[in-house]
């Protein structure tokens, strides 16, 4: 188990940063809307959907109706739906932590599960420390936010490329980590298509449709190549 906890730590830290920064950016914004260092722990706790929580500080601030809060909640995690499926394998045979797994299960999460080998790894326990050690970076930066927004001035100018900076660093791990980078090629293109159709306020719910079509065809055809 010490091992499976030392590696699920190791893969985490780069994860670290990035969520140490939004976290802040989270608890920062939550003390510029009049909420205090325990509302912003509670949403990172229970809640700990990164961009819904940037969007749900604006829906408590406003007074939004609990109809509002569902449809931006919904349309802001949809992707969920699309790599949760993704999911199912792996996490059908947990036999422990299973319910905060499915919970825990962020973007940055479900990047390094999918390319990490467990083959020497006890899977249960490494697949609940990644997301638990994840969530504490996210809660520890809500913390140094929401204590640093009641003493120091801050410019939120920039704050929502930290995801996107995020994203490419993972992206870039997997490209060097991996020999296969035909799935990554052809999401990008997909999404490029997405883009340049709908715009960017609508392209992303056609190029995730888009990338689990792609990656379910190239599944079957690579499993009937290999059967």
């Amino acid at each position: 188990m010490k091992k499976t906890v030392s590696q699920a730590l190791k893969d985490s830290l780069v994860i670290l940063p990035g969520y140490v920064v939004l976290g802040t950016g989270f608890g920062v914004l939550m003390n510029s809307k009049g909420y205090g260092m325990i509302h912003s722990l509670l949403m990172s706790v229970f809640i700990y959907a990164g961009s819904m929580q940037y969007a749900g500080a604006d829906l408590l601030s406003s007074g939004a109706s609990i109809i509002t809060a569902i449809l931006m909640t919904l349309m802001v995690n949809i992707r969920h739906l699309f790599y949760g499926v993704g999911m199912l394998e792996k996490y059908k045979e947990i036999r422990r932590h299973k319910a905060y797994d499915i919970f825990a299960l962020t973007d940055e999460t479900f990047s390094i599960v999918c390319s990490k080998d467990l083959t020497d790894l006890d899977k249960d326990e490494y697949y609940f420390f990644l997301s638990f050690f994840n969530q504490l970076w996210w809660i520890t930066g809500t913390l140094i936010g929401a204590i640093a927004g009641n003493v120091l001035p801050f410019d939120f100018t920039g704050i929502d490329f930290s995801m996107t900076a995020l994203f490419i660093v993972i992206v870039l791990s997997q490209w060097e980590s991996n020999t296969d980078h035909l799935p990554v090629i052809l999401t990008f293109i997909i999404s490029s298509i997405s883009l340049v159709l709908f715009g960017r306020d609508d392209f992303l719910l056609p190029s995730m449709i888009g990338i689990v079509i792609m990656l379910s065809v190239l599944r079957k055809i690579r499993g009937d190549e290999h059967a």
